[in-house]
C-alpha cells in the first residue's frame, strides 16, 4: 500500500517523569529531586508508578512552580505512560497528489456498478469499489438456485474477475463496507465495515476522497408499510435469499415426513406462497413447481400430495408483458399445479398471512417479490430527488447539485425537469446505464477532466438514452415467454412455449459475465436433465 493509504492521528507519548522534571524551567527543589529519584527507582510495577505520580503531583500543586495548565500536554503524557492501550488510529483514502491518477469511487456491486467498473479505463483511473458485498448477482438466474437447477456459485461473479484492476493495481481497492454518508463539500465518502453481525469483530470507520463519485446502490425490497414482511418473509434479491428460501424448503419437507405431524400441520408447512406476481415472482413460481412434480414427488413421496404452491398478485400476473402472453402464463402456471389468487395483503403472522378481504392463508415458505424502492440511505442523502423518491440525476447521468457525483441503476432516476420519465429498476436498464458512464469517464479523462472540479468545462457529447429491448420469463415446464415490444403501447414480436424456454435459456447464458460462469450454468443444467435436481439439505 502507498504511504498516503494511512493518516494517524495518533502521536507518541514521551516519558512522564520527564516532563514533571522539565515541568516550569526550574532547577527542582531538594525534596522533589528525592521525590523523582524515588520514582525512578521503583519501575517494576504500575502500582508504585501511579502511587509516586501521585505524590509528584501533590508536591508540585503546593510548590511555587508555574501552573500545571501551562503545559496542556502534562495529564495526557502522565497518564499514558502507564496505559496498555493501543492509540486510535484513524484510516483512510487521502485526496489524490498531482503524481497520482485520478480516482474513481464506486458504491454498489450491482448491475450498474459492476459494467462501470468493467469499462472504465485503468490507464485513466484507480477505481475504488465500496459494498457489503464482493461480487454480481446474476438476478435472472437467481430463483433456479433455490430448488438446485444451478449452483449459487454459478450465479456470483467476483469482484476482483470484473476489474483484475481493483485486485492488481497499488491504487484500487475493493472495501467490504456500507457508505454511512458522504461530504459532497470535502468530497469525501464515510464507510464503515461489514461485520455479519459478529461480536468479536468491531467496525472499522474509515473515510475515502474522491475525484469522481458514482452511485450505485441499487434498491430495497417494498414492503408497503405492510406488518410483519420484514420479519416473516423471504425476498429473493441476493444469493443468501436464494441460500435461506433452499434450506427452509427442505427443511419443511424433512420436517413433514416426521411421524406425530398432524394433517393440518404438515399442508401448512408443505405451502408455498409468493406474493407479487412480476417476473421473479412467476419465474420462481414456475422453478418450484417444476422441482415439485419432477424431482419431490419421487424423493418424498409420502408427502408428495400435501405440497403446493400459491401465487398472490394485487392485479393481473406480468403486467408489463402482452395480454396474450399474460394468458398463456395463467394457463400453464394453473396446469403445473400453481394456484393463483388475486388479493392485497393486509397484515403477515409468523406461520399465516391476512388478506384485505379477511382471508387467511397458512404458510410454511414465504417468498415476497412486490417490486422494488429507494433504500433508506438513498432517502437520507440531502440530494436532489426524482419522482419516487430516487436520486435525481440529468441526460448525463450526473447529479446536478453537487460537482463530480453521478447516479446509475435502481437508485437513480431522471429529475422531472429533464422531462423524461423515471425508467423501469430492470437490469437491462442498469448495464446500460454502467456502460454509457464508463464511456462517459473515460472521455472525461482523456479530455483531462479527470481530477476533481476540473471537468466542468469539458464536452460531454451525446446525452444517456434507452431503448427497450424486450421482456423474458421462464413458467416451467420448459416454456417461457418472450416479448419484443419496446413498450406496452407498442406493437412487436411476442413468443411463447419451448421456442421461448430455448430462446431464454440461449440469451440468459450468453450474457453471464464470464466464461468461467457460463461453464458452470451449461454443466448445471446439462447435469439437472440427465440426474434431476440435488435434494441436499448442506
Amino acid at each position: 500500500m502507498p504511504p498516503s493509504f494511512f493518516s494517524t492521528a495518533s502521536q507518541t507519548t514521551t516519558d512522564g517523569h520527564t516532563d514533571l522534571l522539565n515541568f516550569g524551567h526550574r532547577k527542582p527543589e531538594p525534596k522533589q529531586t528525592q521525590l523523582f529519584s524515588e520514582a525512578k527507582q521503583s519501575n517494576s510495577t504500575k502500582q508504585s508508578k501511579s502511587m509516586s505520580l501521585f505524590r509528584n503531583l501533590i508536591q508540585l500543586s503546593t510548590s511555587k512552580s508555574k501552573p500545571l495548565l501551562q503545559n496542556p500536554n502534562f495529564l495526557f503524557t502522565s497518564l499514558s505512560h502507564f496505559t496498555t492501550d493501543t492509540p486510535t488510529r484513524y484510516a483512510g483514502l487521502e485526496p489524490t497528489k498531482g503524481d497520482e491518477k485520478p480516482r474513481v469511487v464506486v458504491l454498489g456491486s450491482g448491475w450498474a456498478g459492476c459494467r462501470l467498473m468493467k469499462g472504465i479505463d485503468t490507464d485513466l483511473y484507480d477505481v475504488v469499489c465500496v459494498s457489503p458485498r464482493n461480487h454480481m448477482v446474476f438476478t435472472p438466474l437467481l430463483a433456479s438456485t433455490c430448488v438446485g437447477t444451478l449452483e449459487f456459485r454459478s450465479v456470483a461473479e467476483p469482484i476482483g474477475r470484473i476489474q483484475p484492476a481493483i485486485s492488481k493495481a497499488p491504487g484500487s481497492y475493493f472495501f467490504l463496507a456500507n457508505c454511512t454518508s458522504l461530504d459532497t463539500e470535502k468530497q469525501m465518502v464515510h464507510c464503515e465495515t461489514v461485520t455479519d453481525g459478529l461480536d468479536t469483530v468491531d467496525p472499522w470507520r474509515f473515510k475515502i476522497s474522491y475525484d469522481k463519485l458514482v452511485i450505485a446502490l441499487g434498491a430495497e425490497a417494498s414492503t408497503f408499510g405492510i406488518r410483519g414482511v420484514k420479519e416473516h418473509a423471504i425476498f429473493l434479491r441476493e444469493v443468501r435469499h436464494a441460500q435461506e428460501i433452499r434450506r427452509k424448503l427442505l427443511l419443511n419437507l424433512m420436517l413433514s415426513d416426521m411421524p406425530g405431524i398432524s394433517e393440518e400441520e404438515k399442508s401448512r408447512l408443505l405451502h408455498c406462497v409468493v406474493v407479487g406476481g412480476g417476473p421473479t415472482g412467476v419465474e420462481f413460481s414456475g422453478e418450484l413447481s417444476d422441482f415439485i412434480l419432477k424431482d419431490v414427488r419421487q424423493t418424498y413421496a409420502h408427502v408428495k400430495d400435501y405440497i403446493h404452491v400459491t401465487l398472490i398478485e394485487a392485479n393481473e400476473i406480468l403486467s408489463s408483458f402482452d395480454d396474450s402472453l399474460r394468458r398463456y402464463a395463467t394457463k400453464q402456471l394453473t396446469k403445473s399445479g400453481v394456484h393463483l389468487v388475486r388479493g392485497i395483503v393486509k397484515d403477515v403472522k409468523p406461520q399465516k398471512l391476512i388478506l384485505t378481504d379477511g382471508t387467511e392463508v397458512p404458510y410454511g415458505l414465504l417468498v415476497w417479490s412486490t417490486g422494488v424502492g429507494p433504500s433508506s440511505f438513498v432517502k437520507s442523502l440531502e440530494l436532489s430527488k426524482s419522482p419516487g423518491g430516487r436520486i435525481g440525476i440529468d441526460e448525463w447521468l450526473r447529479v446536478p447539485s453537487v460537482p463530480d457525483v453521478f447516479a446509475i441503476g435502481d437508485c437513480s432516476g431522471f429529475l422531472e425537469s429533464t422531462g423524461k420519465p423515471v425508467l423501469p429498476a430492470l437490469a437491462q436498464v442498469a448495464e446500460r446505464q454502467g456502460k454509457y458512464l464508463a464511456n462517459l469517464l473515460n472521455k472525461i479523462g482523456k479530455d483531462g477532466g479527470g481530477r476533481r472540479t476540473s471537468g466542468e468545462e469539458v464536452e460531454l457529447g451525446d446525452p444517456f438514452v434507452y431503448r427497450h429491448l424486450g421482456s423474458m420469463a421462464t413458467i416451467g415446464r420448459y416454456k417461457a415467454l418472450v416479448d419484443l415490444r419496446q413498450s406496452k403501447e407498442a406493437k412487436g414480436l411476442a413468443l411463447k412455449g419451448f421456442a421461448s424456454w430455448f430462446i431464454w435459456r440461449s440469451a440468459y447464458l450468453t450474457r453471464v459475465i464470464s466464461w468461467r460462469n457460463r461453464f458452470y450454468v451449461a454443466i448445471n443444467w446439462a447435469t439437472t436433465f440427465v440426474f434431476g435436481r440435488d435434494i441436499s439439505r448442506i
